[in-house]
């Protein structure tokens, strides 16, 4: 099976919780994990069997080009200690699924956001699985948000949740195959 993983991360958060998602589905197939500012994420995309994607909530939903702005503002406020990711300008999640051709059959969609009542912060990963059944996929899971504290630390038991919540996406991606 050929597996992508695709993000969208600012700060590094959402492409640590990425990067433990693939752990979790390495025993599936062939694992290919991608910033979407990546040339290779569309081109992986477009011969994988299962598209995981993946980024940080903004506004209750996904980014824009203005709540990215407003991140890399946020950089120069020396209190909070924020670093941008090197791959962090350019297009969002929202913009890259908009560029696919092709979009794989099956999907699983994930968020991180901050560590609050979901109906305060909203959650991106249901827009992205929306997003992208609305093109022809399929959800193989339920979409899946990973929660950052208020300081923008990811804590250790989320890496934890990620591993295991990739996992449950390759026993999905099976079942969905071999039916």
């Amino acid at each position: 099976m050929s597996i992508v993983v695709v993000y969208e991360s600012m700060f590094g958060n959402t492409r640590k919780i990425a990067e433990a998602i693939a752990e979790g589905l390495t025993p599936f197939g062939v694992v290919v994990t991608a910033n979407v500012n990546d040339p290779r994420s569309g081109e992986a995309t477009r011969f994988a069997d299962l598209l995981v994607l993946g980024g940080p909530t903004h506004v209750h939903g996904m980014s824009r080009s203005s709540s990215r702005e407003e991140a890399r503002a946020r950089t120069k406020d020396a209190a909070k200690s924020l670093a941008l990711e090197p791959s962090s300008p350019g297009t969002g999640v929202r913009e890259w699924m908009k560029s696919l051709d092709l979009v794989p059959a099956l999907c699983a969609a994930f968020d991180t956001r901050v560590d609050m009542m979901q109906i305060l912060t909203g959650a991106a990963s249901g827009h992205i699985e929306h997003a992208l059944t609305k093109r022809g996929s399929r959800a193989v899971v339920s979409p899946m948000s990973f929660l950052v504290s208020k300081e923008n630390i990811l804590p250790e038991i989320e890496l934890a949740r990620a591993r295991e919540w990739g996992t449950n996406v390759g026993k999905a991606m099976e079942t969905y195959i071999h039916h």
